[in-house]
């Protein structure tokens, strides 16, 4: 049983913040939010554990003023399971770690073959750790002792699991790999809004016509509206499929849509006006959605042979050279190389196929120095081989 001191005042946070600046070594750090439960991403519990210091279970909804903890543990590596979960749910609160180790991503560097938590602490300590609480609406208040025990575990461990993880990534020769792949984490940019949010409307595909994805696009937004203002994930409110089964319903009127069976959702009926008045202003509006939008995403592989064949060429020479580099490292070949940026690749190289210009557009796409100091050459070799005739290709009979 892990002991912790749940933080809910001043003078306890700022006690807490004493021990940890004192403690030694790294910072174990977790949060816990309520996705599924809340419209906002925000921290509804920050554990914090550091040698010589203990468990703290920090509330951030009576915690105003998060800077005495920056100052406590600012100048420490924090390790997470899963930094970039947590980190932009941190940085709201002013919480930013100069370094980071990522428990998670080391697993998959090292070639784990479970990456949870959970299966992380096991391989690594032995310990085995119940999940009984992850998916739980950490918004609730007062949280169970149950929801603390689990939250305290979440970080008790992870200090000695960094550890362990430390000497198998030096023992195979993977620390900087480590590094470098942590750094950018750390590094990444927040992806910028989506001009169109709405049409990420799941079954939206079912809509046809101009009209139609007006009324859709105005549903999704009163939706929007209503879930920040009450804090709410929009999905609770009415879900995706109710929305656009109001759209393919067309109702005449606001007695017909409350008739609709389809539309469902704790919110669909008490806030009925609200839905109806949106359905009014996408059929009244002149501001017309355009069927399809541009976009810059390459067609699917499948269907390179006919659109660019050199491509297709070019990708299946590629893709199991990169995959059997991956074996040899004994990492996930998406840890190697995304498959966005090979496809990117593939469907566009350099007009001079060398390793530098291959490297530099791999490093255009994001790729670490370690993945292209792996990949470049191999990548390089394969979009040559794909340029000889079938016959002339390695292993073909003369």
């Amino acid at each position: 049983m892990v002991e912790y001191i749940v933080i809910e005042d001043a003078a306890g946070f700022l006690a807490a913040c004493e021990a940890l600046a004192a403690g030694t070594g790294p910072v174990a750090v977790d949060v816990e939010r309520a996705s599924g439960f809340r419209y906002s991403q925000r921290a509804y519990l920050i554990q914090v554990f550091r040698r010589d210091a203990g468990v703290f279970l920090f509330d951030p909804t009576t915690i105003d003023d998060f800077s005495p903890l920056q100052d406590a543990i600012g100048e420490a590596e924090w390790v997470f399971h899963a930094a970039s979960q947590d980190l932009p749910s941190l940085r709201e609160r002013g919480l930013e770690p100069p370094v980071i180790f990522d428990t998670e991503l080391g697993s998959r560097l090292l070639g784990h073959e479970r990456v949870g938590l959970g299966a992380v602490v096991e391989q690594t300590l032995g310990i085995t750790l119940a999940k009984a609480h992850s998916a739980a609406d950490w918004s609730t208040r007062p949280l169970p002792a149950s929801w603390l025990e689990y939250a305290g575990l979440d970080v008790e461990h992870l200090i000695d699991v960094r550890d362990v993880l430390v000497a198998e990534l030096a023992e195979q020769g993977k620390t900087e790999f480590a590094r470098q792949e942590f750094q950018a984490v750390l590094d990444r940019e927040p992806k910028p809004p989506r001009d169109d949010p709405w049409r990420r409307l799941s079954g939206l595909h079912t809509v046809r016509g101009r009209r139609s994805l007006a009324i859709a696009r105005a549903l999704w937004q009163a939706r929007e509206d209503f879930a920040r203002e009450q804090d709410v994930a929009p999905g609770r409110l009415v879900p995706d499929r109710a929305l656009v089964a109001a759209v393919l319903a067309d109702p005449s009127s606001k007695q017909a849509l409350a008739a609709v069976k389809e539309f469902n959702g704790r919110a669909s009926r008490t806030q009925l006006d609200r839905w109806w008045n949106a359905i009014v202003a996408g059929r009244e509006t002149t501001d017309l959605p355009a069927d399809r939008v541009p976009s810059d995403t390459l067609p699917p592989p499948r269907a390179w042979a006919d659109r660019n064949p050199e491509a297709d060429r070019r990708l299946k020479a590629a893709r199991p050279a990169v995959e059997a580099r991956a074996e040899e490292l004994r990492m996930p070949t998406e840890n190697l190389l995304t498959p966005e940026s090979l496809r990117r690749l593939a469907w566009a190289p350099p007009a001079d196929l060398t390793v530098e210009n291959v490297g530099a557009a791999l490093a255009d796409l994001g790729a670490r120095p370690w993945q292209i100091d792996q990949t470049a050459q191999v990548i390089v070799d394969s979009f040559v081989a794909s340029l000889k005739p079938a016959d002339e290709a390695p292993g073909t009979d003369s």
